[in-house]
């Protein structure tokens, strides 16, 4: 039975947690919003700049129909806020060379569910994108309503929404004991319904129930300047790219950032609590050789900025979403596996519905055993 009214709890302040605290309230909840930090801190999985947005998700409908409803939705509330959130400044997907059964899988679905794109030869590509090089692309999806999102933004300013409606933001560390049991700062965590979406700390919290199905991955991340006086790296000009053939993805030059690259390298692994949120040398200059193999106009060019978080790998790359087998008042949120950011409204209005037991979960979500996936029917591609 849907529960009504219920005081609830949202612990963790990250993108999963802010939507899902403002859709809960928005119910008419009374909630509390818990986080170790302010929102948009340091150490989150969302405190980067940019994250992308785009609906390719090979032959998963689900996820592109839920990117295409999160696209409007984040529009909705880019103009509630009055800021920029979503630069829509397309997105390129490399298909490499012997590696595009995730792109081909693709076509289909886009087909299917009317998703506007164009399939560009590498002869239309060096037309319509000269930034890059692509000696070892076989051919390239280019989705025009894609992009980025800003995602420190929009946690930050999505918590400010929350406190503003009446939502309370409380500074403090949750744990769980040996029963896996909820504490706040050693003390029992109590309410008709908690929302757990502490993203990659979800499998620290509960060793038995989430670490068995949950990797933890660095990401590296680094912001290389645009050449003197040259704009065709910038969002106007360049969209952002998923290049699938190396792992590899980034964003032009937003509001002044330079462009963005990261190579998703999946056996980088983080200490959550002790490690240093920087970039090592080895990471910096294998992304450096990928960005002089990829784009010649930026051979030279001076690293400006850069970013160190991570996220929780599942073996399928679904989320995960389901209540603690032993706690039925617990709500796990969690297994982003990189691309939950882009889902972000959706999927904490689908978190507040379920929290509230207005509806089920889907399976792919339950906890149990997890397998990987082929390629082809990967969500992520990985």
């Amino acid at each position: 039975m849907a529960l009504k009214k219920a005081e609830t709890v949202v612990v963790g302040a990250g993108i999963a947690g802010v939507m899902t605290a403002l859709s809960l309230l928005r119910r008419g909840c009374s909630v509390n919003l818990v986080d170790r930090w302010a929102p948009g801190h340091g150490r989150a999985s969302s405190s980067d700049y940019t994250r992308l947005i785009r609906s390719i998700h090979g032959a998963d409908e689900f996820y592109t129909r839920w990117v295409r409803e999160a696209r409007l939705r984040w529009m909705e509330l880019q103009a509630e806020l009055g800021t920029t959130l979503l630069v829509e400044c397309g997105a390129l997907v490399m298909a490499g060379e012997g590696h595009t059964a995730w792109e081909d899988s693709t076509l289909p679905t886009f087909d299917k569910l009317g998703v506007p794109y164009h399939k560009f030869s590498v002869d239309e590509l060096r037309v319509r994108f000269p930034q890059f090089n692509y000696p070892d692309v076989a051919y390239g999806i280019y989705e025009p309503e894609a992009g980025a999102l800003m995602a420190k933004r929009a946690v930050v300013q999505t918590a400010e929404l929350f406190r503003r409606e009446g939502g309370t933001i409380t500074r403090g560390r949750v744990t769980t004991d040996e029963r896996e049991q909820l504490q706040l700062d050693g003390k029992p965590l109590e309410a008709d319904m908690i929302a757990v979406t502490t993203g990659p700390w979800l499998g620290e919290m509960y060793r038995r129930t989430i670490s068995p199905i949950a990797k933890i991955v660095r990401q590296n991340i680094i912001y290389t300047s645009t050449p003197d006086g040259d704009p065709s790296y910038d969002s106007e000009r360049m969209p952002c790219w998923i290049d699938h053939g190396y792992g590899a993805y980034g964003a032009p030059s937003i509001e002044g950032s330079g462009v963005k690259a990261a190579i998703a390298w999946t056996e980088a692994i983080i200490d959550l609590d002790n490690d240093e949120r920087v970039v090592d040398e080895a990471t910096f200059n294998r992304t450096r050789q990928y960005l002089n193999h990829r784009m010649k106009g930026l051979v030279g060019q001076r690293a400006v900025d850069q970013k160190a978080c991570q996220i929780a790998m599942t073996p399928d790359t679904h989320f995960i979403l389901d209540f603690h087998p032993e706690h039925e008042n617990v709500l796990l949120v969690g297994g982003c596996s990189g691309h939950l950011f882009k889902h972000g409204p959706v999927f904490g209005d689908f978190v507040a519905g379920v929290g509230l037991r207005e509806y089920g979960t889907p399976d792919r979500f339950k906890l149990g055993s997890r397998g990987k996936l082929t390629a082809g029917a990967s969500p992520s591609g990985r």
